[in-house]
């Protein structure tokens, strides 16, 4: 649960005054770690029926390498956030689409817990960066929540 709702509030807001500006412009978002919580705050905001088109939760491994077609081979790895990122942009018709994939932890699967993959996809084409978040799962995912909400607003500045 989202220890506090005002920073990631504030974001929304100037998510959707930048998405619904001068020309709207459709957002969508591929979550694994953060399992829905970045899709749940863009709800949230100000006219988000506009430009949110949705989200797609993409828990399994299986999920990533079928439905959004992920290579084979690790989920949480550069490869997989920009396949995340151009296939539920293609898929939801999104201008801009920001994916997740990452280890909350506590016991690492393939990286150490707290390592968070971001695909970004804007402009035909996708782009990729790695953070380490330190913390308890919860806290993880809320930073990975802030975090990609972050990149929404730097990719439509």
């Amino acid at each position: 649960m989202m220890s506090g709702t005002e920073p990631i509030d504030d974001l929304c807001a100037t998510i959707s005054r930048l998405a619904d500006g001068d020309r709207t412009r459709t957002l969508a978002v591929a979550e694994s770690l953060t399992g829905g919580n970045i899709a749940a705050a863009l709800s949230r905001a100000q006219n988000s029926g506009a430009w949110f088109a949705g989200g797609i939760v993409a828990y399994r491994p299986e999920v990533k390498h079928g439905l959004l077609e992920v290579p084979p081979g690790p989920v949480v790895c550069a490869e997989a956030a920009s396949a995340m990122a151009t296939s539920t942009a293609r898929l939801l018709g999104a201008d801009v689409a920001v994916a997740v994939t990452g280890e909350g932890g506590p016991q690492p699967q393939e990286d150490e817990p707290g390592t968070v993959w971001f695909g970004v996809f804007s402009g035909g084409h996708a782009e990729t960066r790695r953070r380490r978040f330190e913390g308890e799962p919860a806290e993880i995912v809320e930073a990975t929540t802030i975090e990609a909400l972050r990149l929404f607003v730097s990719t439509l500045t």
